[in-house]
């Protein structure tokens, strides 16, 4: 797994080192003297175009990081938190990392992707500014099995939707998962028909919708800060 751009390698040199392989260089004095030296057994120095290789076109930045491959993390696992996100059929890697980087900001547990088969993680690793390495993350094949597990668990399923509850005069429950659809569809049929309680975010103006990274954003800042 190849991670790019100096935000979210920095990022992972300081707070994964268990994951970090090889370190490439492409342009000289991108890493303060302190991770050089912490890292200098695994750093490797290469020309740009042999970076833009493998950044495949994209912004390197001068430095790249081979990882371990991304592990996800196991439902038994995700059950024993108390605010999850589940991701409906949402494919775009910058609206994930962009919910990866908010989730994990605003306290939320865990990640849950259904209705996908595989993720992109690297991108979404740097989407997300590295936030997806301190985030469990996993796919789920069937999506009703998880939302009956997590029902069975003392789950709470809240869905995010145009035509909700207001989220400012919604009492959360103490364990919860936002559920939220891609932009195009929303929250598919099949998921629609096991969420206990639509939320939507109020507006001042009339206007089509928020972008999906950014209504989640708000949803999980109310969901996260509710008065008790």
């Amino acid at each position: 797994m190849i991670i790019y751009g100096k935000q979210v390698c920095w990022y992972v040199l300081e707070h994964h080192r268990k994951s970090v392989k090889t370190v490439y260089i492409a342009k000289k004095g991108i890493l303060p003297q302190k991770l050089f030296d912490s890292y200098r057994d695994q750093i490797k120095f290469l020309e740009n175009k042999w970076a833009q290789v493998m950044s495949k076109g994209g912004n390197h930045q001068g430095i790249l990081i081979e990882l371990e491959p991304f592990e996800q993390s196991d439902l038994a696992s995700m059950k024993k938190n108390d605010f999850l996100v589940m991701l409906d059929g949402l494919t775009d890697v910058g609206n994930i990392g962009a919910i990866v980087r908010s989730a994990y900001a605003l306290g939320a547990d865990g990640i849950i992707a259904v209705g996908v088969n595989q993720l992109n993680f690297a991108g979404i690793a740097r989407t997300s500014a590295g936030a997806l390495f301190s985030m469990p993350m996993m796919i789920a094949s069937n999506s009703l099995d998880v939302l009956h597990e997590l029902h069975q668990s003392g789950f709470k399923i809240y869905g995010a939707a145009m035509n909700g509850t207001s989220v400012e005069d919604v009492a959360f429950a103490d364990k919860k998962v936002l559920v939220v659809g891609s932009e195009g569809e929303g929250i598919s049929k099949r998921v629609l028909g096991k969420i206990d309680e639509l939320v939507s975010i109020p507006m001042k103006h009339e206007f089509d919708s928020l972008n999906v990274s950014v209504a989640t954003a708000i949803l999980l800042h109310r969901m996260s800060n509710v008065i008790k």
